[in-house]
């Protein structure tokens, strides 16, 4: 009984005990729960204590979830990585694409909804590649840009043509002919300044007409000009030192041409006329007179030449009743320049400009073309060149005192004509000839006479570059 007893007391406080921890476990649980464990000695309450840890961590990872969403939404990282940019990337690309889509549905009628289905389809199928077609990237720009390598090369071949042909024609002693550049932005000058100009300056900005026929290499023939031409002796166009200029025609064509009747009995005249006549040879200019043909007898040399039939430019210097504006000075001298540039480009002087050589096309435009090559000489740097001709009026110093002569000659003449169109007054006439050459020599000449009064300082300023005496200084080639 006693074993029993014991026993049983034995039991009885165990199984007390037991009932406490479980009491003192769920009191944990539910009170409690930032306390410590119980004792790992008691197995129940190790399975109650893990089961309770894995709820706690499963409620953890969601809230940390959720904060991270929070956060992302609010405030988006600083410092971007790839993956984000790529993210980025794809929202602007799907949010690009729904604006299209909206856009693109809104613009669609009543009648046609039937087709909304089909057209959702195609939009669904709008790849990334299509939408960066719309906005390129920059090198795509940069080969919009890129001239193609076949226009380089189609470029390159055309310089190289124009080089070959310029060469070809300096060899045969033909000026350069101009590049298809050079011809447009003449063309574009022209534009600017006809729109600028009034209705009544039209006339000066008409282009001078070429020659009836094509440039043409001529030698005198030794057979009577009455074969081939009619000349008209009573009808007498001018005339000079030389002999006269009468009108004329071809037998053959009917083409009415002027024929010049130089007087050369002696060798030596003649071959002062053949230079003429090789001078005119390598002339080809809408401002130079050109030559048609050329007949040889034994007392004179005929040369038949373009006809124009406005009359000298002197005349209207000195025709009381005809108003030379400055406007008209500037058309005559832009003109004269032109032509007088292309002699020097070709290497030739005039050395004989004054008004009585210059033609004017017809009574009523402002257009010319120079004249009268009998004393032009071909210019050659190596070789001094020195003249003892001249209209006495008209020469510069460096020919009265028989010096050596270059471009700037003919360009002190040119100063001369300007002086005269704008003043009907020549600069250095005396009343004699050897007064002329002093006040020449002087370079004697000034603005004060009062037909200056209206004439402009840029008018004035030209003048001034031209009749210098230190021909060194002169740089103009207009």
């Amino acid at each position: 009984m006693h074993v029993f007893s014991e026993t049983t007391a034995g039991d009885l406080l165990k199984k007390k005990n037991e009932k406490v921890i479980k009491e003192k476990s769920h009191f944990n649980e539910t009170e409690t729960k930032e306390k410590k464990p119980p004792d790992s000695t008691d197995g129940n309450t190790q399975q109650s204590q893990s089961c309770s840890q894995e709820e706690i961590d499963k409620l953890n990872k969601e809230n940390t979830k959720r904060e991270s969403s929070v956060q992302l939404e609010v405030d988006p990282p600083k410092f971007h990585t790839e993956e984000s940019e790529e993210r980025e990337q794809n929202l602007s690309l799907e949010s690009n694409y729904v604006y299209r889509r909206n856009s693109f549905q809104e613009s669609f009628t009543p009648e046609k909804k039937q087709e909304e289905g089909a057209v959702d389809d195609a939009c669904q199928k709008l790849t990334v590649q299509e939408i960066e077609s719309e906005y390129p990237a920059d090198e795509e720009t940069k080969k919009e840009h890129q001239v193609p390598e076949d226009a380089l090369e189609e470029q390159q071949e055309e310089k190289e043509t124009e080089r070959e042909e310029n060469a070809d024609k300096s060899e045969k002693g033909e000026p350069p002919a101009p590049s298809q550049k050079e011809d447009k932005a003449e063309k574009s000058d022209d534009e600017e300044v006809s729109e600028g100009r009034c209705k009544s300056c039209e006339k000066d900005d008409l282009p001078t007409p070429p020659a009836p026929f094509d440039h043409r290499i001529v030698s005198a023939k030794r057979v009577g000009i009455s074969n081939y031409y009619n000349v008209n002796e009573d009808e007498i166009l001018g005339g000079g030192r030389f002999g006269q200029v009468h009108k004329c025609e071809e037998k053959a064509t009917g083409l009415k041409l002027a024929a010049k009747i130089i007087k050369a009995q002696g060798p030596k005249q003649k071959d002062e006329v053949k230079n003429e006549i090789n001078v005119m040879n390598q002339l080809n200019h809408v401002n130079l007179i050109q030559l048609y043909d050329a007949f040889e007898s034994k007392n004179d040399i005929v040369l038949v030449m373009e006809y124009v039939e406005g009359g000298e430019l002197f005349d209207r210097i000195i025709d009381e009743n005809y108003n030379l504006t400055e406007m008209d000075t500037i058309s005559f001298i832009k003109q004269i320049c032109k032509g007088i540039q292309y002699m020097h480009q070709m290497y030739i002087l005039h050395l004989d400009l004054k008004p009585e050589n210059i033609l004017c096309v017809n009574r009523e435009a402002n257009q010319i073309k120079i004249i009268d090559f009998g004393l032009a000489r071909r210019y050659k740097p190596r070789e001094k060149l020195r003249v003892n001709f001249g209209t006495p009026e008209f020469l510069a110093p460096e020919v009265v005192n028989y010096e050596f002569v270059s471009f700037p000659t003919d360009m002190w003449s040119l100063g001369v004509i300007a002086y005269m169109l704008l003043t009907g007054l020549s600069p250095f006439l005396g009343d004699d000839d050897n007064e002329t050459l002093n006040n020449i020599l002087a370079c004697n000449w000034d603005f004060e006479d009062e037909e200056f009064r209206d004439v402009s300082d840029e008018a004035k300023d030209f003048i001034s570059k031209l009749l210098i005496k230190e021909k060194w200084y002169i740089i103009l080639y207009l």
